[in-house]
């Protein structure tokens, strides 16, 4: 009966279908257009505008092996988010417009809008619902205020594009007919949204729970008749191929993981940290129930719920237990009848409503790994598809049965889109700037501690340090352990003492806090006390060897002339390549100490890594000259300034070559058989013009026009250093100008 009658709701919507997906896909945009101008704030600056993926500095094949912030997979400090997919659509924007976040927000909201038009035909073709509450449902979905963190944030992009294939997925299995079962596209769909989102594997589960659903009648009679028949056939080499599918991907997921899981704080997840078990137990169960009342009422929204924004709960009479029973009494009884209607199949929408909002949120309830996060509505994007779908056949079963209250029931489904709509459009603008984000946050959890480092780190940065502090002493008051809270609010004050008692507070709250042991060292140096000032900047070294600013602390305070510093400079240049400080440091020791060649080669290795860097020109300027090699520092001067001419659009004039030619030429005259038996004249007059010619065609991304400091007004003397230099300095030694290509 049930099958029937969905046949008959599926053929009738192939006449209104395009009319059904264009409104629904015009009030989703609607609903996030306003969203559109917003800047990079919250989680998108470190996964989108500095994450080395997006920005194409490293190789795509790097997105394969990085988490989803771009630190690679095997590293301790890794977050384990793997999401590939999401990471390369990011890429995509980024290459074709650039870092506009506007181009982001609108892939967003387009992929949004796609996501509800395949609610609506799940709905329809799955669920069975009528069209114009199919339809509905996709309205209710393109406008519900807990998606704006997923639609407007841009890092949401990861859930929404999950969903996008987590749909494709249970349409490809279910939405084609009783006889048609599309169980690869499925596969390799429900494949794509655990690349985009991890959450995405639960498809697989989904389409299984449903597919036996479906097929209970025949798999029932196999087991009472202990007999296959073709349907029950069918229905296990569908399941096989699905749990071998999901096995291999799990199997894949793990080894991804390289052997370890993630790590959080006390202050990223404070329950799965406290030492009771019934304590554990009460708050889980709780913020299950609250994020399932989000989806009812999303009257309080946050872009972060965590460090005190949700207490612990920890005794059976806290007041909040209430709604924990009443949440989980709702879902025992929805459990209930999906279970009964087994046999009778005629609420299909129960069923599937029921898997969508479980199933996708069991990742979110620790009962299998811990989580991160307190409460992130944008982990509720895809649960929020199966509250909408029991909310719709709610109505629809009203409507049907109603008929008096038709008028009042369309009213209240009037006030609940209109109200959703304004809301969304609402909490959009809070997605503008950080600045608005950040104040909202506040004004909704005035009791979270992080809002307020937040917000006082925004503060410090807008030069408003006053109230900067203020709000650093009250996510202390709020989180006395709030280790970077101490440490940024030592850099701010003036009281030497009480800087120190905060680096030092932030030290003992967290051993291993790199910023609180520079800042400490860099304390200690700046009132002469040096050992500790050592020891500090040392111990920040070890934890981070990649640490740039202890480096240059550690140098300032040893000084150049000790002898120690040739191993920590040698450290510092291999754990950091492309800073060029080092190689400059290292070659100006290797100068003093008579190693010419050595001292080259460090400068020629701080150009690979910062091929405009002026002091490691200027400083491979000044050794040609000292070791008298005249014509390479010609080559050096031209080559940059035709360099900076061609940065900044200027066409390089043959006679400004010719003359500097004719001057470092005439200078050489005299000398030219110290250099080569050759005619001087020709060679050296078409190394240099071969040289600026290839260049012109360059293009560069940093630099200046003018010749760097110290390249003007150099004596023309020559050194007998370059008798030593003349076997190993070859003319192909500025190889540099051809790493900068791109």
């Amino acid at each position: 009966m049930e099958k029937s009658k969905r046949k008959s709701a599926q053929h009738h919507a192939k006449e209104n279908s395009w009319l059904c997906d264009v409104s629904v896909f015009s009030v989703a945009v609607f609903s996030y257009l306003n969203g559109s101008n917003g800047d990079f704030v919250h989680d998108d600056i470190p996964a989108v505008t500095l994450n080395k993926d997006v920005s194409a500095v490293n190789h795509v094949g790097r997105v394969f092996a990085n988490d989803f912030w771009g630190t690679p997979m095997a590293d301790l400090d890794s977050h384990k988010s793997y999401r590939p997919l999401t990471t390369i659509t990011f890429r995509v924007n980024y290459l074709i417009f650039g870092f506009n976040p506007l181009w982001f927000h609108l892939t967003n909201i387009l992929l949004h809008a796609i996501a509800c038009i395949l609610f609506t035909r799940v709905t329809l073709y799955v669920a069975g619902l009528k069209p114009k509450f199919a339809t509905l449902s996709g309205l209710l979905f393109a406008v519900h205020p807990v998606h704006t963190e997923a639609v407007t944030g841009i890092v949401g992009r990861a859930d929404v594009l999950a969903c996008v294939f987590f749909l494709t997925s249970i349409l490809a299995y279910h939405g084609s007919g009783e006889s048609k079962h599309y169980t690869w596209l499925s596969t390799i769909s429900g494949g794509l949204s655990m690349l985009a989102k991890e959450t995405g594997v639960t498809v697989f589960l989904l389409n299984l729970v449903h597919d036996f659903y479906l097929h209970w009648p025949s798999l029932k009679r196999t087991l009472s008749e202990m007999r296959w028949n073709r349907e029950s056939i069918q229905v296990a080499r569908r399941s096989s191929r699905i749990l071998t599918s999901l096995g291999v991907l799990l199997a894949l997921r793990l080894a991804i993981l390289q052997g370890s899981l993630p790590k959080f704080s006390q202050q990223d997840n404070p329950a799965a940290f406290h030492p009771s078990i019934h304590v554990r137990f009460l708050t889980f169960c709780y913020l299950a129930a609250f994020n399932w009342w989000l989806l009812i009422c999303p009257s309080t929204l946050s872009h972060d719920w965590q460090m005190g924004s949700i207490p612990l709960v920890t005794s059976v009479n806290d007041s909040r237990n209430a709604l924990t029973v009443f949440c989980f009494a709702i879902l025992f009884l929805l459990t209930l009848k999906s279970l009964s209607d087994f046999e009778d199949q005629k609420h299909t929408p129960v069923v599937l409503g029921l898997c969508l909002l479980v199933l996708p949120f069991l990742p979110a309830t620790n009962l299998f790994v811990t989580v991160g996060f307190v409460v992130a509505e944008r982990v509720l994007y895809i649960p929020s598809l199966g509250y909408i779908l029991l909310v719709a056949y709610g109505i629809q079963l009203l409507w049907e049965n109603q008929i008096a209250h038709r008028q009042t029931l369309l009213t209240f489904t009037i006030l609940l889109l209109v109200s959703g709509c304004l809301r969304s459009l609402a909490r959009n603008r809070d997605w503008r700037s950080r600045e608005t984000l950040l104040r909202a946050g506040l004004m909704m959890l005035p009791h979270n501690a992080k809002m307020h480092y937040n917000y006082a780190n925004f503060l410090r940065d807008s030069t408003r340090m006053e109230l900067a502090k203020s709000h650093y002493y009250t996510a202390l008051r709020l989180w006395p352990s709030y280790a970077s809270a101490h440490n940024n609010l030592g850099t701010l004050l003036n009281d030497v003492s009480e800087a120190e008692e905060h680096f030092l507070a932030a030290i003992r709250h967290s051993s291993d806090h790199v910023n609180a042991h520079y800042n400490l060292g860099r304390l200690y140096r700046k009132y002469n006390r040096t050992s500790e000032s050592e020891n500090m900047l040392r111990k920040c070294v070890s934890l981070e060897p990649k640490f740039t600013l202890a480096y240059v602390e550690l140098i300032k305070l040893l000084g150049i002339e000790n002898p120690s510093i040739i191993l920590l400079l040698q450290n510092a240049l291999n754990s950091n390549p492309s800073d060029p400080y080092y190689g400059i440091q290292l070659a100006n020791w290797s100068i003093k100490t008579g190693n010419y060649l050595r001292a080259l080669n460090f400068y020629w290795r701080s150009l690979q890594g910062s091929p405009h860097h002026q002091k490691a020109i200027s400083g491979v300027a000044k050794l040609l000259k000292k070791i008298g090699q005249k014509s390479r520092l010609f080559q050096l001067l031209t080559r940059w300034h035709s360099i900076q001419r061609i940065r900044i659009g200027e066409l390089h004039s043959n006679r400004d070559i010719y003359l500097q030619e004719w001057y470092i030429r005439n200078e050489l005259k005299s000398k030219a058989k110290v250099y080569d038996d050759r005619d001087y004249y020709s060679y050296e007059k078409n190394t240099a013009i071969s040289s600026i010619t290839k260049s012109k065609n360059l293009a560069f991304d940093d630099g200046s026009r003018d010749i760097p400091k110290g390249f003007k007004n150099m004596s023309n003397s020559e050194d007998d250093g370059f008798q030593k230099m003349k076997s190993h300095t070859p003319l192909t030694v500025y190889s540099w100008r051809d790493s900068v290509k791109n």
